[in-house]
């Protein structure tokens, strides 16, 4: 089982790793890409008018240029232990047992706007980009990661989980894929899409099929291991759960 989380706008500091070396990630297919996008935030980072217009960034936020202009230069760490906030949170891989944190390092990979897509020991640096995001004289970043990014994760011989966003999950479709979609309901039985603590929810899903000694082929075997932790699941179509909140 493979499960794709989305990566996450805060990122932790440091880090005790070398610095990047694209050869050092999994998915080494996607390195001319990853080579492409990288050097082109670097080269943003220097006018930080165009930096701030092109990432979204706030007048707090201008430190991030300095991570994307030392980004072949600073520290690199896991990136399960890079990416921080809501959904890494609920996760909390730090509490993981050994064995857990083994099973994290054989079945969770992260999107990403910068790399594609990275497994969870894969050491990266600190940076800023969304996927949303349009870098000055290159193409969308889902044209520049669509055909390579799908290619490589549907060559991924695994039951794919994917729990990215829209956004990320447009960047690399993965074909078969599960997806998760969190509602609440009501007392009269309505339901409504959750937003606030979506990601809150799919680090749940996370930690669980991370502690889970099961081997999870299907949807099947997937919502059954939700269930018994405790999480309300029902299928839908095939290639969908959802989870039910109050």
């Amino acid at each position: 089982m493979l499960v794709i989380l989305p990566p996450s706008e805060t990122k932790s500091d440091g880090g005790s790793g070398a610095p990047l070396d694209l050869d050092a990630l999994s998915f080494t297919e996607l390195n001319p890409t990853r080579k492409r996008i990288a050097d082109a935030i670097v080269d943003l980072a220097a006018d930080l008018d165009a930096s701030q217009k092109a990432l979204g960034l706030g007048k707090t936020q201008l430190a991030e240029v300095d991570r994307n202009a030392d980004l072949w230069l600073s520290p690199t760490r896991p990136a399960i232990e890079r990416y921080t906030g809501v959904l890494y949170d609920a996760l909390d891989h730090r509490s993981l047992t050994k064995a857990g944190k083994n099973k994290a390092a054989e079945r969770l990979a992260i999107g990403s706007a910068l790399f594609g897509v990275v497994r969870a020991t894969d050491p990266i640096p600190a940076y800023r980009l969304s996927g949303g995001s349009k870098l000055p004289g290159l193409p969308t970043l889902t044209a520049l990661w669509k055909p390579d990014l799908s290619a490589a994760l549907d060559a991924v011989d695994d039951f794919v989980v994917d729990l990215r966003s829209g956004i990320y999950q447009q960047l690399g479709p993965v074909s078969g894929a599960v997806t998760a979609t969190v509602v609440t309901e009501a007392a009269d039985g309505t339901r409504k899409v959750v937003s606030h603590f979506n990601k809150h929810y799919k680090g749940l899903m996370a930690r669980e099929l991370v502690r889970t000694r099961r081997t999870v082929r299907d949807i099947n075997g997937l919502a059954s291991v939700l269930s018994d932790a405790g999480q309300r699941v029902e299928i839908v179509r095939g290639d969908e759960v959802v989870v039910i909140t109050d």
